[in-house]
């Protein structure tokens, strides 16, 4: 007996029925096409997008370049710049930033080939702390290089007790203590994609071009470089950016970098100059983001293998030992910044003068930072502030990541840029950028004035920070099907419940994560703080610059140790979730691999 679907079926040839795959509903390809529900949504969503970003990122920047037009005109300020000593202070900024990128790069990664390629004795150790460099806060790891190794750190001191050297011939100041801090708390710009890139390479490349008869010198140079050729430039080109936005190591140091520049000269109200100096330092960093998402969008080069390690090479003899004592050398340089700050934590306000290491210790530093109210403002200020604007950050860089995901069409690289460009911008660009902005009421800026507010700082972090955002939650974006979203709808559903039920659901850990780093970063903000704080409230980096500046070591090192802290914990707890991540990736792929053509 037929069913009533089989009388009201067409008959269909038996070849067409055994082989043809189902039809996609109709709803399917109207969803594809311009001007589908989905893309209206995309587009509506976008808007206030683009607005906000436009209000805090775009305009800011645009007054910026208005005011370097005004006083005695543009030719006047800019050429004020090129011939005084701001042009000397950029050509030093450049310098500076080359310097650390050849000795970053050198140091990340001859790291990554020790630890990858070879096993010792501690290697694990080695291997623990080898991204310890990154749970310090600018200031604060800046700070602590200052209390090893200058004329009046720690070593130098020591070496004159114990040997009576000089310390000022073993001390470590001026732009090379820049460098110093530099190449120590940026390597692993250069240590992380290095070393995934080596991980993640086939053997049987290097055995292939061995047992052709290649030296291995050859082999180096033209089989594992090429591939790891990606991972070495973005690293340049990411330390080369932060070595420029620089403003902490410079301070301490006393070195006359461009962003120094920016603050003392809008510190003795030349306000054109100085917005002249940012724009010419923003046009720097922004040359450079575009020429990394230039890069990035270049043909590289790429394994087809399996991507299965090699074996480490078990070192015997005297390179063992060498390779052992080399380790301890490299755990205890990478330990003493964080080492050093937590001792001076305990250490008695003022009581530390000529001797090597503090000669008294309490605990009160921390009892006071929790009992006294002069004490915790700027743990409040700085936590609240921050609170609010990762609460932005996840409101917008969640919705413009997943507008630049499924934006169909021309435009969606502006918006990628727009979102993007406070990345690469110095802090002290951003924190011009917005006094000038927002310095008095006018129609451009809705009649807000700011400055001088509390409010300037949660808007200076979320226009910081809103990239981080961004990408984590891109990136979680990545690994999820587009059809997912696309059979909630055939099923009747609206974009918006898509969005909310679906898409939200599925990368929330990304956004989690990247709201965690947001968050951090802002409690731990210096450089654009010191340009827009309010007198009366100042936040926890600055902070830690006050107490320094009046010889409390250690209050200033309690502050950071706790800034320490809790950075290892976001730290932790975002690898986890990064980890989950790669796990769900992993086995989506294997999934989909059989019914997924490769190209």
């Amino acid at each position: 007996m037929s069913t009533p679907a089989a009388i009201d079926q067409p008959p269909l040839p038996h070849t067409a029925a055994a082989s043809a795959p189902p039809r996609p509903p109709r709803r399917s390809l109207r969803s594809r096409l311009p001007g589908s529900s989905s893309d209206r949504f995309v587009y509506v969503l976008a808007a206030p997008v683009l607005a906000i970003l436009a209000f805090f990122v775009v305009i800011p920047m645009a007054y910026t370049a208005i005011t370097s037009t005004g006083g005695d005109g543009a030719a006047d300020n800019y050429g004020t710049f090129l011939s005084g000593a701001s042009g000397t202070a950029l050509m030093l900024s450049v310098g500076i930033s080359v310097a650390s990128v050849l000795g970053c790069g050198l140091v990340g990664s001859a790291l990554a080939i020790l630890l990858n390629r070879f096993d010792f004795p501690g290697r694990w150790v080695l291997e623990t702390v080898a991204i310890l460099p990154m749970a310090l806060p600018p200031l604060i790891g800046a700070v602590s290089f200052v209390l090893l190794y200058s004329e009046t750190g720690i070593v130098p001191r020591a070496l004159s007790q114990w040997f009576g050297v000089d310390p000022a011939t073993v001390s470590v100041s001026g732009v090379g203590g820049v460098l110093l801090v530099h190449v120590f708390t940026m390597y692993p710009f250069f240590y992380l994609p290095v070393a995934a890139g080596l991980a993640g390479m086939d053997s049987s490349l290097e055995s292939a071009a061995y047992n052709l008869g290649a030296s291995r010198s050859r082999v180096w140079r033209t089989v594992l470089l090429p591939m790891l050729t990606p991972a070495l430039v973005s690293g340049a080109l990411l330390t080369f950016m932060i070595s420029m936005a620089s403003f902490t190591a410079p301070q301490l140091y006393n070195v006359q970098t461009l962003t120094m520049q920016i603050v003392s000269t809008k510190t003795v109200g030349n306000q054109e100059l100085a917005a002249a100096q940012a724009t010419v330092l923003a046009m720097v960093s922004i040359l450079f983001l575009i020429g990394m998402k230039w890069y990035q969008g270049r043909r590289t080069h790429r394994s087809l293998s399996k991507g299965i390690q090699r074996d480490r090479t078990v070192s015997a003899g005297p390179i063992r030992i060498v390779a052992g004592i080399g380790t301890t050398v490299l755990t205890v340089l990478l330990m003493a910044p964080v080492l050093t700050i937590v001792l001076v934590s305990f250490s008695v306000d003022s009581s530390w003068t000529t001797q090597v290491i503090p000669p008294t210790y309490t605990l009160g530093n921390y009892t006071t930072l929790f009992t006294d109210p002069a004490s915790l403002l700027p743990i409040s200020v700085s936590v609240q502030m921050s609170f609010l604007a990762t609460i932005g950050a996840i409101t917008i860089g969640a919705c413009a990541s997943y507008v630049v995901a499924r934006w169909r069409g021309p435009g969606r690289n502006t918006v990628d840029i727009m979102v993007m460009l406070p990345w690469a911008l110095p802090g002290t660009v951003i924190g011009v950028n917005l006094v000038n902005a927002f310095n008095e009421p006018q129609p451009s800026n809705l009649g807000l004035s700011l400055v001088g507010t509390l409010w300037i700082l949660p808007i200076a972090y979320f226009v910081r920070f809103v990239p981080l955002v961004f990408r984590s939650t891109n990136a979680a974006l990545d690994t999820i099907d587009p059809s997912l979203e696309e059979a909630a709808r055939n099923l009747g559903a609206g974009p918006l419940s898509v969005l909310r039920t679906i898409t939200i659901p599925l990368v929330s850990k990304g956004i989690l994560a990247g709201a965690l780093l947001a968050f951090v970063d802002g409690v731990g903000e210096y450089v654009a703080s010191v340009v827009i704080y309010p007198a009366s409230y100042p936040p926890l980096s600055v902070e830690i610059y006050n107490r320094i500046y009046s010889s409390e070591f250690g209050t200033a090192a309690a502050y950071g140790t706790l800034q320490i802290a809790l950075i290892l914990a976001v730290l932790i707890i975002n690898s986890r979730l990064q980890g989950d991540r790669r796990g769900r990736r992993g086995k989506a792929a294997a999934v989909a691999a059989p019914a997924v053509p490769t190209t």
